[in-house]
C-alpha cells in the first residue's frame, strides 16, 4: 500500500533535490576548474620552462667539465721549440658547498647532510691545512671561500666556483685532494713556457695564466695556437667524487704548431752580440734584425733590454716594447746608399763624377750642413765611402723631388713593413709636395724623416738581391716570396762595391770586417730628435749592412739607442757587433768564404778612423 505524499511536502523534495545537483555540479566544476590549472601548470614546467627546470635540477648533481686544449707549440725553422705547453694541476672550489664554522669548533663525528643543498661543515683547523697546502695565507684562503654575489632577488648567494690556487705542479696538487675537504677539487690545465727565455722573449710574446696570447706571435697567432676546449657531463655525489658521465664526451682539439722562420741558434748569437754591445757603450739599449737575403725570411731579431717571459711577476712595459718593429729613428748615413742608387738611375751620375764638397759646409736657408772633414772634390763613390753629407746633398738637390719620394717610397718607407708582427710602425715619410730644399738636402742623408730597423733591414734587400725587394716574414718559406724591383741589377751591383769599399781602410765601418768573409754595409750616426728639436750629445749609432758580397746570404742590421761610452758613431758602437753576427752565423750556415783569412786591413794606429756624424 502506497502513502501519498503531501503537496507541500513533494515541493519541500523538489527544492532539496535541486540544491544537490547544483552542489554537486558546483564541486564537479571546481574539481575540473583545478584539474585544468593543474595541466597548464604542468604545460608551463615541462613544456615552456622545461630547460630552466633542467639546468635547476642538474645544479644539484650534474657538472660540465672544461677540457682544456693543449695550445700549440712554436718552433723555430729546424724544429727547435720555443714556446711549449706542459700539463698543470689548478686547485678550485665551490664555496655554496662548504659552511666554515667558527674557531675552535670541529664537524660533528658522522655528521650526515640533512638536504641536497646543505653544505658541509670545515673547521678552522682544516682551512689552516688546506691555505699550507696551497702556499696561500689562511686570510686570503678564508676570503675567497666566502666570497658573495648577488642573485636574482638581490640576496647574497655564495657562488659554485672560485680559484684557489693556478698552474700548481701535480705533485702539490696532489697533497691538496690528499687532504679530502668537501668542495675542493682539482682541474688540469695547460702552462706555457719558454726554453729561451729572455732570448726570444720580443718575437715570441707571452700568454696569461687564462692561455691567452698577449705580445708577439702568442697575440697575432692566438685561434691558431688555441684550438678549441672540449666538454664532458658528470654526476658528482657530495664528496666531488664522479658517479658517471651522462653525456658524450666532446674531446678537446689541440692548437696547430707554429714553425717561424728564427733560427734559434742565430738567434742566441744575436742577442749575446747585441746585450754585449749596449753595455760596452752604456747605451740606453738597442735592436738587432737578422735576414735571409734570398727569401726575406727573418732569422734572428732581438732587443735589449730584454723581459723573462716564464716569469709572472709583472713585467715593466719599457722592456715588453720590441724596439726593432715598433720604435722609429732617424736613420742617418744608412740613408746614403739609397740616394746615390737613386742618382746612378737617373744617368746623370756615375761612380767616377766629381762632386765638390769644397771646405766641407753648405748653408741652406739658415741651415749649415756639414762635414766631419774637408774632403774638397769626391768622386760619387768617395761620397759613399766618407759619408759627406755636403757631397750627398749636392747630388740629391740635382734630382727631382718626386723622383727621390718615388724610390724611397718604393723601397718601403712610409710604410708598414707588414710582416705580420703586432704594432709594427709605419714610419714618418712626407709628400713630395711639402718638401722645401734644405728638407730634400736632409732626407738624402738620413734626417727629416724616421724608419724603423726593420725598415732599414728590409731596404738594403735592393743591394742584396740586384735591385728587388721581397716582402719580409716570420714564418719559414719553402721558395723565396715573388719580388718586385726597384733598381737595375747594374746599379745595384755597382752600390754594392761602393759599400764594400765603406768598409775598408779610408771607409767609415771598418770594424764590420769579418774574417773570410767580403762585407758590404754603411754606418749611421744620427742626433735624436725630441720636442723642441734635436738634442746635443744624444745619438743613435747605426750599422746596416750584408755578407758575403759575392753571393749575400745575410743582411744584418743593428742599432745602438744613446751610446754614452768613449764613441758614439755608428761604425764604432754598431759595427762589431755586426762582425760577429756576420762571422759566427755565416760559419752556422756553412756558407763557404769568399776572401782570404788575411782579408781583414784595419787603419793603423797613426790613421784614425773616419768618423761621421749623420
Amino acid at each position: 500500500m502506497q502513502t501519498a505524499i503531501p503537496g507541500r511536502s513533494r515541493q519541500r523534495y523538489a527544492q532539496q533535490l535541486k540544491l544537490e545537483r547544483w552542489r554537486v555540479w558546483l564541486i564537479v566544476g571546481g574539481l575540473m576548474l583545478l584539474f585544468a590549472i593543474l595541466l597548464a601548470r604542468a604545460f608551463y614546467l615541462q613544456v615552456l620552462n622545461e630547460g630552466f627546470l633542467q639546468q635547476q635540477g642538474e645544479a644539484r648533481y650534474a657538472r660540465t667539465l672544461k677540457l682544456e686544449a693543449n695550445r700549440g707549440m712554436i718552433t723555430d725553422r729546424n724544429g727547435e721549440p720555443l714556446a711549449i705547453s706542459t700539463p698543470v694541476q689548478s686547485i678550485w672550489a665551490s664555496p655554496r658547498s662548504i659552511k666554515l664554522l667558527p674557531p675552535g669548533q670541529k664537524r660533528p663525528a658522522g655528521w650526515e647532510p640533512s638536504s641536497e643543498k646543505e653544505p658541509v661543515p670545515v673547521s678552522r683547523e682544516e682551512l689552516a691545512r688546506l691555505a699550507k697546502a696551497v702556499d696561500l695565507p689562511l686570510k686570503v684562503v678564508q676570503s675567497r671561500l666566502a666570497t658573495s654575489r648577488k642573485g636574482s632577488d638581490g640576496r647574497a648567494v655564495q657562488p659554485d666556483f672560485v680559484w684557489l690556487r693556478r698552474h700548481m705542479a701535480p705533485q702539490d696538487a696532489r697533497k691538496v685532494l690528499e687532504l679530502n675537504l668537501p668542495g675542493v677539487y682539482a682541474q688540469t690545465e695547460y702552462r706555457r713556457y719558454y726554453p729561451a727565455g729572455e732570448v726570444t722573449a720580443h718575437i715570441i710574446g707571452f700568454t696569461n695564466i687564462d692561455g691567452r696570447g698577449q705580445e708577439g706571435f702568442e697575440l697575432t697567432r692566438q685561434d691558431m695556437l688555441a684550438g678549441k676546449a672540449g666538454s664532458r657531463t658528470v654526476i658528482r655525489d657530495r664528496r666531488g667524487y664522479i658517479v658517471e658521465d651522462i653525456s658524450t664526451i666532446v674531446p678537446p682539439k689541440d692548437g696547430e704548431t707554429l714553425t717561424l722562420s728564427i733560427d734559434r741558434r742565430i738567434q742566441y748569437l744575436a742577442y749575446r752580440e747585441l746585450k754585449a754591445a749596449v753595455e760596452a757603450n752604456k747605451a740606453l739599449g738597442g735592436g738587432i734584425v737578422v735576414l735571409d737575403a734570398r727569401t726575406g725570411e727573418v732569422l734572428a731579431l732581438a732587443n735589449v733590454p730584454s723581459y723573462n717571459p716564464n716569469s709572472r711577476t709583472r713585467i715593466d712595459p719599457a722592456r715588453r716594447r720590441n724596439r726593432a718593429v715598433t720604435d722609429l729613428y732617424e736613420p742617418g748615413s744608412t740613408m746614403k746608399p739609397i740616394t746615390v742608387a737613386a742618382a746612378l738611375e737617373s744617368g746623370k751620375f756615375t761612380p767616377s763624377t766629381v762632386i765638390d764638397t769644397g771646405a766641407g759646409a753648405i748653408s741652406m736657408a739658415g741651415f749649415t750642413i756639414k762635414d766631419t772633414h774637408a774632403y774638397g772634390p769626391l768622386s760619387v763613390e768617395g761620397v759613399l765611402v766618407k759619408s759627406s753629407n755636403v757631397g750627398t746633398t749636392r747630388i740629391a738637390l740635382s734630382l727631382e723631388r718626386e723622383y727621390l719620394w718615388r724610390y724611397y717610397n718604393a723601397i718601403g718607407f712610409g710604410q708598414p713593413p707588414r710582416t705580420g708582427f703586432p704594432g709594427e710602425a709605419s714610419g714618418r715619410l712626407r709628400a713630395w709636395k711639402t718638401w722645401r730644399p734644405v728638407e730634400q738636402a736632409t732626407m738624402s742623408y738620413g734626417y727629416g724623416l724616421s724608419v724603423s730597423l726593420m725598415q732599414m733591414a728590409r731596404a738594403y734587400q735592393v743591394f742584396a738581391t740586384d735591385g728587388q725587394i721581397r716582402p719580409v716574414t716570420f714564418t719559414r718559406q719553402v721558395a723565396p716570396l715573388p719580388g718586385r724591383r726597384v733598381f737595375t741589377p747594374e746599379v745595384a751591383a755597382t752600390v754594392r762595391l761602393m759599400m764594400e769599399k765603406a768598409t775598408q781602410p779610408g771607409g767609415t765601418g771598418t770594424r764590420a770586417q769579418v774574417i773570410g768573409y767580403r762585407v758590404a754595409g754603411k754606418t749611421g750616426t744620427a742626433k735624436k730628435v725630441s720636442v723642441g728639436g734635436y738634442v746635443e750629445k744624444k745619438y743613435v749609432g747605426s750599422f746596416v749592412g750584408f755578407a758575403p758580397v759575392s753571393d749575400p746570404r745575410l743582411i744584418v742590421a743593428v742599432m745602438i739607442d744613446e751610446p754614452r761610452g768613449e764613441s758614439y758613431y755608428g761604425g764604432t758602437v754598431a759595427g762589431p757587433a755586426f762582425a760577429n753576427v756576420v762571422a759566427g752565423s755565416l760559419r752556422m750556415l756553412g756558407v763557404p768564404p769568399d776572401a782570404p783569412t788575411d782579408n781583414i786591413l784595419l787603419p793603423g794606429q797613426d790613421v784614425p778612423e773616419v768618423p761621421e756624424e749623420t
